[in-house]
């Protein structure tokens, strides 16, 4: 069964690109345009691993990350963030709401290729 990713983020240009570039790679790939919508989502899908934006028109991407976090099948789920915001202070948000990595936009795509494997690699052997 091929892997799932959740992208949860609302800028249509780089959703797209990430999407074509996932499902190229062999994953099926889920989208939610905002937070609460990125819940349902994974909540319903339970993806391999979630690609988050930290800014999102409705509630932002660390506590979107914090909701995910509350589902005990999701606890252990690969979170990605994925923004333009490279202070250290949105780093340190970003691991202390549950995030699993950050990376910054511009992003290239073989590092979240990367990122994916390396996570959904260390879970499954945990």
């Amino acid at each position: 069964m091929p892997q799932s990713v959740l992208i949860v983020d609302d800028e249509p240009r780089i959703t797209a690109a990430l999407m074509t570039r996932l499902e190229a790679s062999g994953y099926t790939v889920y989208h939610a345009i905002n937070g609460l919508a990125g819940i349902e989502a994974a909540a319903l899908y339970e993806p391999d691993a979630i690609i988050l934006d930290i800014r999102l028109p409705d509630i932002d991407g660390y506590e979107t990350c914090q909701r995910l976090r509350r589902f005990p099948t999701l606890q252990a789920t690969p979170v990605i963030f994925l923004t333009a915001n490279v202070q250290d202070e949105a780093i340190e948000r970003a691991k202390g709401a549950g995030g699993s990595r950050f990376i910054t936009k511009p992003y290239e795509a073989c590092d979240i290729l990367r990122a994916i494997e390396e996570l959904t690699s260390l879970r499954n052997a945990a």
